[in-house]
């Protein structure tokens, strides 16, 4: 198959293929959506599905405080400045509604009928002064808790997408520079978007070019040839190209996961590169002619390493079968790049080979030094049980700590602790009462007629009081802050008044409620009355804080809210977020699960043997589990973004495995004995296996320096992965092979 005619076809079509791809060159594209990480066929997503049609998104806003930089807040000047702004926001394209304490009218219900005034009144310093005393009743929901900024809050157009959230953030932007204001903080939907979208793009194409350094180095390291470092960086420039255009003519636009995905790519490639570049060297310095080594060393070693990427497609592709979106698509992409990576080794490199002259003029250093293989081998077969105790010790105590690991997930996981958006985050949260939105579904019981009978009040008051208590001082949108409304507006608009009224004043409050529902612009009341919502924004506690507080919100209702009357469900954005992180370790069963039985038909029919495929999962399981208590060392908690990569650990260890059982079943069908066939394997196989291991923790280790959390952390633990699994490889499998001796000499002297 690797003829010199064959591979010269294959390196044509190769070319082909790039140049169209260079003609006809797909338009990146960037997208971040954290919807995305929504568990999927949850009847949770269902239900939230159905609660936006009858409402409204909870998180298509954006927060904006504004504050004084040359004085007060409650400064004439600044406040019609700010007034002006707001207008001008009011009239873009996309905003719905914009709420604020400038434009916020107070209901006043008299003897001449409804009348409406303004809350606040700059227009002269006595009307200022008269007003600032009605500030009090809306701090923290519109004025900050120490007063020093008030809050625009701009709610754009439903379901907006990610084009036109970037046009109206980047128009609001242009508004503020135009008036010469710069917001305290900014939170929000079209802002996040926009933001991410802009560090990935940085990232992006930093890692891609770091990763090209670091290819680099290795090369010049490792083969410290011209050829060895010039022929693997074409082949795994054009192989990124071609599995990144592959993606894009797919319409799988670049997100936050994508990041990573250049340095994988690569360090595949480069992986597979090293075992056939080994082996030829090795051929050329034996004497074998060029030609025939290179058509020797790929037919030999095709299969093995074949089967060492497809065992790392499909631990990303078995990803998929996962519940969530985002990481649906970053396993199937990143399984089918690595494919593509693989494609371009085997069309590219052979006839690169073939057609470059190729010299046997090779350093000293390079020449294969097996004495300390060997040596670590003789010591391994002397200390086997000493070997196995510490395994089995190490294992257990990582065992132990890694059931102390919790489950717990943030909003802004990804992004580094002083990056803008995380200080203007904690603003609103220490300020305003908290940036994410907090859902709570209402509906009337069969005991009542509608979520406006003042028993069912009564009942709403009660978890009004609990969510203050458990979330902080945020205040809470509701059916009840209506009806609060209209009692205040009863009573001559006296801030005191903004209360749940007696049964009378309740009774009298009927002819204005239709009035006040028309004219108002929360949407907490379906139509029939008999549903509705407490809507509020939270700090970003994390999940594991979160859904402790939300239990005890439940358990609250249960003992004291009268299901006759009024009955509730939680929902919202950050609540589905919330249960995806808290599903953690059901994905990670998915994922693995999938890995595992892949892996264990793949070395089942590699080596027609149950047993060995249950074997070698031992050496590869071992890295997962170091992986958990070096989580606990780190103080690295469970999260979505964070389970994945035992998955991909194990799809990525499990190579080094699969080549070590190749070189043992080659040596084996030579008619060797089990120990000799284990010692040539150790010795044979070794190196390139401890040179990938190499290769692999530098290009993962790269993403470490990654600004992304899920970006550092895939780095950080897949590198320490990498390490455990070439000790497992090297110190463990020889000697868990030992103890078939009987069984692979007659499986191979009877074939």
């Amino acid at each position: 198959m690797f003829q010199k005619s064959t591979a010269y076809t294959f390196l044509a079509l190769a070319v082909l293929l790039s140049l169209l791809l260079l003609i006809f060159r797909p338009t990146p594209q960037f997208n971040y959506d954290f919807e995305t990480f929504f568990p999927q066929n949850d009847k949770d997503l269902d239900f939230y599905e159905s609660f936006k049609s009858q409402f409204e998104n909870d998180n298509d806003y954006l927060l904006i405080a504004l504050s004084n930089p040359d004085g007060e807040l409650l400064e004439s000047r600044f406040l019609a400045k700010s007034y002006a702004i707001q207008s001008k926001i009011q009239e873009l394209e996309k905003v719905d509604t914009v709420i604020s304490i400038l434009s916020l009218k107070q209901p006043v219900i008299g003897i001449f009928g409804l009348t409406n005034r303004a809350v606040l009144d700059w227009s002269d310093e006595n009307s200022l002064a008269k007003t600032n005393a009605n500030l009090e009743q809306y701090r923290p929901q519109l004025v900050s808790k120490d007063g020093n900024s008030l809050l625009l809050w701009i709610k754009n157009e439903q379901n907006i997408s990610k084009e036109d959230g970037n046009i109206l953030y980047g128009a609001i932007k242009d508004l503020f520079a135009e008036f010469a204001l710069e917001p305290r903080a900014t939170a929000g939907k079209i802002q996040m978007q926009g933001d991410f979208i802009k560090l990935m793009q940085h990232e992006f194409g930093m890692f891609f070019g770091f990763s090209i350094l670091l290819i680099l180095i290795l090369l010049v390291l490792i083969f410290r040839s011209w050829w060895g470092v010039v022929i693997p960086l074409v082949v795994l420039i054009i192989g990124v190209a071609w599995a990144f255009g592959l993606l894009l003519y797919l319409g799988k636009p670049m997100d936050v996961m994508s990041v990573m995905q250049p340095t994988i790519f690569m360090i595949v490639g480069l992986s597979a590169l090293i075992h056939f570049f080994t082996h030829l060297i090795k051929k050329l310095k034996a004497g074998v002619k060029k030609e025939e080594a290179i058509s020797a060393v790929y037919s030999e070693l095709l299969m093995p390493v074949w089967l060492t990427v497809l065992t790392t497609s499909l631990g990303f592709i078995s990803l998929y079968f996962t519940t969530i979106p985002a990481l649906q698509d970053f396993g199937w992409t990143t399984g089918l790049g690595v494919l593509v990576i693989f494609l371009a080794v085997i069309f590219i490199s052979p006839g690169l080979l073939f057609l470059i002259p190729i010299t046997n003029d090779f350093s000293g250093d390079q020449v294969e030094k097996p004495g300390l293989l060997h040596s670590s081998f003789s010591w391994q077969l002397k200390h086997r049980k000493w070997i196995l105790l510490k395994f089995l010790g190490i294992t257990i105590l990582c065992i132990f700590l890694g059931s102390k690991v919790e489950i717990n997930g943030y909003l802004l996981d990804n992004l580094p602790v002083d990056h803008p958006i995380q200080k203007d985050f904690e603003y609103f949260d220490e300020q305003f009462g908290g940036s994410n939105p907090l859902e709570v579904f209402l509906e009337v019981g069969s005991g009542a007629n509608s979520l406006l009978d003042l028993e069912v009040l009564q009942e709403m008051e009660k978890i009004d009081a609990k969510i203050h208590e458990l979330f902080g001082e945020g205040k809470t949108i509701s059916p009840l802050t209506l009806i609060k409304s209209i009692n205040q507006a009863q009573n001559q608009g006296d801030p005191k008044a903004f209360a749940l009224p007696s049964a009378g004043q309740r009774q009298r409050m009927n002819r204005w409620l239709d009035k006040a529902l028309e004219s108002s612009q929360l949407k907490v009341l379906a139509q029939d009355r008999k549903s509705g919502r407490i809507s509020a924004r939270a700090p970003d506690l994390g999940s594991l804080k979160m859904t402790e507080l939300r239990t005890e919100l439940t358990d609250f209702v249960e003992k004291e809210i009268d299901p006759d009357l009024l009955t509730v469900r939680w929902t919202g954005t950050a609540y589905l977020i919330d249960k995806g992180h808290k599903s953690v370790t059901t994905q990670m069963a998915k994922g693995l699960g999938v890995a595992f039985l892949l892996v264990g038909v793949i070395v089942g029919f590699l080596f027609r043997s149950w047993r060995i495929s249950f074997l070698l999962l031992i050496p590869n399981l071992i890295p997962l589990l170091w992986m958990l208590g070096l989580m606990y060392l780190l103080g690295i908690e469970f999260k979505l973004t964070i389970a994945i990569l035992f998955t991909v650990a194990f799809g990525i260890a499990v190579d080094d495995s699969i080549h070590f059982m190749s070189r043992l079943k080659h040596e084996l069908n030579q008619g060797k004995n089990l120990i000799y066939a284990l010692k040539r394997t150790y010795l044979e196989a070794g190196k390139a296996i401890l040179l990938t291991t190499v290769v692999l923790t530098a290009g993962f280790g790269l993403l470490i320096f990654s600004q992304f959390g899920v970006t550092h952390f895939t780095g950080l633990l897949i590198s320490a992965s990498m390490i455990f699994a070439l000790m497992a490889d090297m110190l463990l499998l020889p000697l868990l092979l030992l103890p078939l001796k009987k069984i692979w000499e007659q499986k191979f002297n009877n074939s």
